[in-house]
């Protein structure tokens, strides 16, 4: 019997839990019933820049996601400091992490490093966008 292959972490993105391409750790794995990082990121998906149009998840805001439990810790940053909507955009991020059914506690951090970039932002959409 094979022993199961563990995906290697990359150096310039999270490094614990789901990274931003989707990829799972030992950390984004929890029992039924518990919340998921894949919850997390799929309702985060509803939260869009209003300046973009473009939800958080494939602008690249999102730099991880980590689970305890019930309690979820984002980490996000904005596409710049001096970002009008980002008072707007963590508030209904935050808000839309409390509709997950059982959620806990949920922590917004706003990270600034690494800086965001147009580079984070998902190929296909970045593709749209004519970057």
């Amino acid at each position: 019997m094979e022993e199961p292959t563990i995906p290697e972490s990359s150096t310039d993105g999270p490094t614990t839990g789901e990274s931003l391409t989707g990829e799972t750790g030992a950390a984004a794995e929890t029992t039924a019933g518990a919340i998921t990082a894949d919850q997390a990121r799929l309702v985060l998906r509803r939260v869009k820049d209003p300046e973009l149009n473009l939800n958080i998840v494939d602008l690249g805001l999102i730099y991880d996601i980590h689970v305890d439990g019930a309690n979820v810790r984002v980490d996000m940053s904005l596409t710049s400091p001096g970002c009008p909507s980002g008072p707007e955009i963590m508030g209904e991020a935050e808000q839309q992490l409390r509709t997950i059914e059982g959620i806990g506690g949920v922590e917004m951090n706003l990270v600034w490093s690494p800086p965001w970039t147009a580079e984070r932002i998902e190929p296909r959409v970045r593709a749209y966008m004519g970057f």
